[in-house]
């Protein structure tokens, strides 16, 4: 299931197991609707379809259509379906759990007023904790001012933990974990937010927990997070805070990059394992005294137990003095570098430096099918975790906000001399960049800044013109974040913020581009809009540039359809085999 329906989605059973919690999407009615009878209310009325012609708001990408959602409770003895009543119109509510044996039930609640805004890899949309009795009454939990996801309870039934973060501002971020004691209605915090990181050690919150994090005791919670360039799993002491690191790049007896938790049983773990050249592999294993694991107990249950035959590294990078952000100086980045097999110092390879969307995301050293596959066919790969990467300190996340467009794109050229530096084996006149959304967009920076430097460039969906895609994305609060404004709903576009934004934006550098660019664009992509691409595409014919468009008519933001995906790749990889000369 893809992030944007795990917002809302939940399917659990009550205690007993006769009553079943699920999310549905709430029927509409018609402003001529009435009610049947005086017993009908407006959660529980069959109404009539919508007008055809009205528009109605949906939560954006991924999410296209969806409205308002119910929470509902499907009887398995009584054989009907309920919605629950006393949710607050202004709130679409997700995320629900039995509250124990109260027959209540625990949920996140996001505002949907005054209008939506994409949710889709957005952790920022206000939201908050409430508890229903599932007859009328809603009672608030947690924070009305920022945003929660996440919520789990103990086996005990006591204690419900989850995530708490900042409304606007970044996209995604570090989170607090939260701690809320059911007998006494009083919440605490647990884990607080990681500002700056140590290498190696516990660097945040950035992922939402597992639907099972307890141990059997109620003692201890279990997660995984990004971690600089890798992924971790980690233990939280619920009596003290206390966050011990767990798994890391060992789990068994083979060594992996990035290592992730499923979920939790009675004391049972199952995680994910991988590295860039070893695909994932699944293990389960018991924890126990504590949080404790014995890594020779760990058995091995299904997935890939051969590594490819090429190399990687893991590198954390210092900005020099002159990249330095003087606002929140002292922050490193990172990358990860795939080299082909082949130890002769003659043969030099060409590189394709490959960068995440987000901005707020993050590249674990896992397994990643794009670039294991350039890999395979010749080419090194560098991926880039530049300032405002997960996994590196809120620090991070919020050096970029105003800084797009030139410090992540200094921190990708800067990722690119240092490999280039010292490995000999690569070859710097065969220089690549591929990326998507925001990852498209610095991939079409490098080549209008530093035009003599890269043959080729490859993007998925890029921002190209952000003072053009203010109107039409379905996040124009990150329109305004990302260039260090102040958002609110009722806030109007002024020549000074569209004139910062198109300053930051590739197309300013578009009469410098030589090198040939291949574009794949998502039709109904609701995110960027794919005419951010065609913007591009005219600049460059005019100026008798070489580019390539393909058009995904049916995909969104993410081409995330299968054949799409198989496609994309195989154009790229044909792409940068044309233009780097590769045999």
């Amino acid at each position: 299931m893809e992030k944007s329906m795990k917002m809302f989605a939940c399917l659990a059973w009550s205690p007993c197991e006769e009553r079943l919690l699920y999310v549905a999407e709430k029927k509409r009615l018609r402003s001529s609707a009435q009610p049947s009878s005086a017993s009908d209310d407006a959660d529980s009325m069959v109404f009539e379809e919508e007008d055809k012609n009205m528009y109605m708001e949906d939560w954006g990408e991924g999410l296209v259509g969806k409205t308002a959602s119910v929470l509902c409770v499907a009887d398995l003895s009584k054989g009907d379906v309920t919605v629950c009543p006393g949710v607050p119109p202004h709130l679409s509510p997700g995320q629900g759990l039995w509250a124990g044996d109260s027959g209540g039930v625990v949920f996140v609640g996001w505002w949907n007023e005054p209008f939506r805004l994409g949710m889709k890899f957005c952790s920022n949309r206000r939201s908050a904790l409430f508890y229903t009795d599932l007859k009328g009454s809603c009672e608030l939990l947690s924070s009305d001012l920022g945003s929660v996801s996440s919520p789990r309870l103990s086996p005990d039934c006591l204690w419900l933990v989850y995530l708490q973060g900042r409304a606007f501002g970044p996209h995604h971020q570090c989170f607090c974990m939260m701690l809320y004691d059911m007998q006494n209605q009083t919440s605490s915090l647990l884990v607080d937010v990681v500002r700056r990181t140590k290498e190696g050690q516990f660097a945040g919150v950035y992922d939402s927990l597992p639907p099972h994090c307890w141990s059997s005791d109620s003692e201890w919670i279990f997660f995984s997070s990004a971690c600089e360039n890798r992924k971790s799993v980690f233990s939280v002491e619920r009596r003290t805070g206390r966050v011990t690191p767990m798994l890391g790049a060992n789990a068994g007896s083979a060594e992996f990059g990035s290592v992730k938790l499923l979920t939790i049983v009675k004391d049972l773990m199952v995680i994910c394992c991988s590295s860039p050249n070893h695909p994932p592999c699944l293990k389960v294993g018991f924890v126990s005294n504590g949080a404790h694991l014995q890594s020779e107990q760990w058995f091995h249950l299904g997935g890939a137990e051969v590594s490819e035959n090429f190399g990687w590294q893991s590198m954390i990078i210092a900005p020099p003095p002159e990249e330095e952000n003087h606002q929140l100086s002292g922050v490193n980045f990172g990358a990860v570098l795939l080299k082909p097999a082949g130890s002769s110092k003659s043969v030099m390879f060409p590189l394709v430096v490959f960068i995440h969307g987000g901005p707020h995301s993050h590249f674990a050293a896992e397994w990643n099918v794009n670039a294991a596959s350039l890999t395979k066919t010749g080419f090194a790969v560098l991926m880039v975790n530049y300032r405002g990467s997960t996994g590196f300190g809120q620090d991070s996340i919020d050096s970029l906000l105003g800084n797009i467009g030139n410090q992540d794109v200094k921190d990708v050229q800067r990722a690119v001399l240092h490999v280039l530096q010292n490995n000999k084996t690569l070859d710097p006149d065969r220089v690549a960049v591929m990326g998507g959304s925001h990852g498209g967009f610095l991939a079409c920076h490098l080549i209008g800044q530093y035009p003599e430097f890269y043959r080729a460039c490859a993007a998925r969906n890029p921002v190209i013109n952000a003072a053009t895609l203010l109107g039409t994305s379905d996040i124009v609060d990150w329109r305004y974040s990302s260039v260090g404004l102040q958002y609110s709903f009722d806030l109007l576009p002024t020549p000074q913020a569209l004139t910062a934004m198109l300053e930051k934006s590739p197309i300013v550098h578009a009469a410098q581009i030589r090198a040939p660019v291949l574009l794949m664009l998502g039709g109904k992509d609701k995110r960027v809009s794919p005419y951010q691409g065609l913007e591009l595409y005219k600049a460059l014919k005019s100026r008798n540039s070489p580019v390539r468009v393909l058009w995904y008519e049916g995909d969104g933001h993410s081409l995330s359809n299968v054949e799409t995906q198989a496609d994309c790749f195989l154009n790229m990889a044909l792409w940068f085999k044309q233009h780097l000369n590769v045999k």
